[in-house]
């Protein structure tokens, strides 16, 4: 993927509050990914009832899933980053010699944007209050992205996110008719073009609260928190001799974006986290395999190097942008979910 000089970044972003970066090799340019765009094909029309419909058929079917502890199954029901990530969890759970989450869900708010009937992929999001079963404490506000992607396909969670503690959910736009407005890819009505949000967060993760483009979103445990996390995580590492390296990117999967009451916008959205941890003096002890990541690999590093990829995903409040030179409010991150998906432990490479 192409890179960026930080120049280039900040005079971007200056222009049009809304760019990608990265800071001396700790970040890559972030590509924007496409948002679900209707193509001409017949279709039965997205209502609030089918997404309902959709909505319990789905958690009806992972509970299936969970309950016999079927990777295979519970995967056809997932699919983008959810899927990463269920497999992930099952796996972990094998590992752990834990039997798999099974999940209750409340009463759901479905928030239907008005596709055009002739097009695909059709799309909602669900924000709904999710409990672990046998843990009653475990309550916590789910948003939940659903896609189908063509006539014979079948209706499959593309991500979930979880609302941070005591935020308050933004209050969707809902119509007359019950449906909610979707916004484009180039909106320029809100602070951040919907396409552009991931990468103002990971230019954040990348470059502190110094960055530019903290000037458009304000702090929080995933964005300046992941800088100083990184941080920490590369004292720690060079303390025993070893080279870290963590760099957020965009993913090729689908980001969503919904109007919200007196103009700004919900923007549902993930990253990858790719990290690499290297001992590149040969006698220096190979580096240990994080917790984490235990139950993606083997038990043991072959050569001097481990990386790991992980599967985030976002909400986003996105303010509408300031008039008439009012204060202008930044944007907030509002839900965070993910974990590691994918490790590896490259063999030695050949001088």
């Amino acid at each position: 993927m192409q890179r960026i000089s930080r120049a280039v970044a900040t005079a971007v972003l200056l222009a049009s509050l809304a760019a990608t970066g990265c800071a001396e090799n700790k970040s890559e340019a972030v590509s924007p990914t496409v948002m679900p765009t209707p193509s001409p094909s017949p279709q039965v029309p997205l209502t609030p009832q089918v997404a309902q419909k959709a909505f319990g058929t789905y958690i009806t079917d992972e509970d299936v899933a969970r309950a016999a502890e079927d990777e295979r199954l519970a995967l056809t029901w997932t699919s983008d980053g959810q899927s990463l990530l269920t497999a992930a969890e099952f796996r972990k759970a094998a590992f752990d010699g834990d039997p798999v989450r099974r999940f209750s869900y409340a009463k759901p708010k479905l928030y239907v944007p008005k596709l055009k009937p002739d097009g695909y992929p059709q799309w909602f999001v669900a924000s709904v209050t999710r409990f672990v079963q046998g843990k009653p404490k475990s309550n916590r506000t789910v948003l939940m992205a659903f896609i189908l992607r063509n006539p014979s396909d079948r209706w499959h969670v593309t991500m979930t996110t979880l609302l941070a503690p005591k935020v308050k959910e933004p209050k969707i736009l809902i119509d007359p008719e019950g449906y909610a407005e979707a916004l484009g890819t180039d909106e320029t009505s809100v602070l951040i073009r919907p396409r552009d949000v991931g990468g103002i967060q990971a230019t954040i993760a990348a470059e502190g609260g110094g960055s530019v483009a903290a000037k458009v979103m304000r702090p929080s445990p995933v964005t300046t928190g992941y800088y100083q996390q990184t941080k920490r995580a590369k004292k720690k590492a060079k303390e025993k001799d070893l080279t870290l390296q963590v760099v957020y990117t965009a993913t090729p999967y689908p980001y969503f974006a919904l109007r919200t009451e007196r103009g700004g916008g919900l923007v549902l959205y993930s990253l990858f986290r790719n990290t690499s941890l290297v001992a590149k003096d040969p006698s220096t002890p190979k580096p240990e395999i994080p917790s984490e990541a235990e139950h993606l690999l083997e038990g043991t590093v072959e050569g001097n190097e481990i990386d790991t990829t992980a599967a985030l995903h976002f909400a986003a409040y996105d303010p509408p942008r300031a008039k008439n030179s009012k204060p202008q409010p930044r944007a907030v991150l509002i839900a965070d979910d993910g974990a590691i998906v994918k490790a590896a432990t490259p063999p030695p490479k050949k001088s």
